[in-house]
């Protein structure tokens, strides 16, 4: 089971493009939390000039099984299900299975070594927005497709 709070919209959308991530949080200041044991997902829309709260996924920590543990889709399908419509996931770990239906749906899991306060994870994410994001942000940012270096001379495919 899971529970889920949103922010009601009460100001304009940006007008540029926000980055949507999410966050493995166990108390919704930290990155601290493993992808499969996280506690909550704090979702926020990123953009160049900052960073808005958009919702916070609580979850369960035990499964409902009977005392299996073998069948992690009663723990793993909220979360995936939470992350729809994000862009990146930053975790402390997340295993192989998980990734992999992580990244089927479109997100990118982000691992990090230790725990950081959320705030620099924004501040992080909204710095690489102002530089040179990575080629698979660019295309889910909409910034177009990379530049063409060939020459004018060299011919070109039809």
């Amino acid at each position: 089971m899971s529970r889920t709070l949103r922010l009601v919209e009460t100001a304009p959308p940006p007008a540029e493009q926000p980055l949507r991530i999410a966050i493995a949080t166990d108390d919704m200041e930290t990155l601290n939390a493993h992808f499969g044991s996280a506690r909550k997902f704090a979702v926020y829309d990123v953009t160049r000039t900052g960073a808005r709260f958009i919702a916070a996924h609580e979850f369960e920590t035990f499964t409902k099984g009977a005392g299996k543990h073998d069948d992690q889709d009663d723990r793993i399908a909220p979360k995936i299900a939470a992350l729809q419509g994000c862009a990146l996931v930053f975790v402390l770990a997340i295993g192989g299975p998980s990734a992999a239906r992580v990244v089927k749906i479109g997100v990118h899991p982000i691992k990090r070594k230790e725990p950081e306060p959320i705030a620099a994870v924004l501040d992080q994410v909204r710095v690489m927005l102002n530089g040179t994001p990575p080629p698979f942000l660019r295309k889910v940012l909409g910034l177009g497709v990379r530049p063409d270096f060939r020459s004018e001379d060299e011919e070109q495919p039809a």
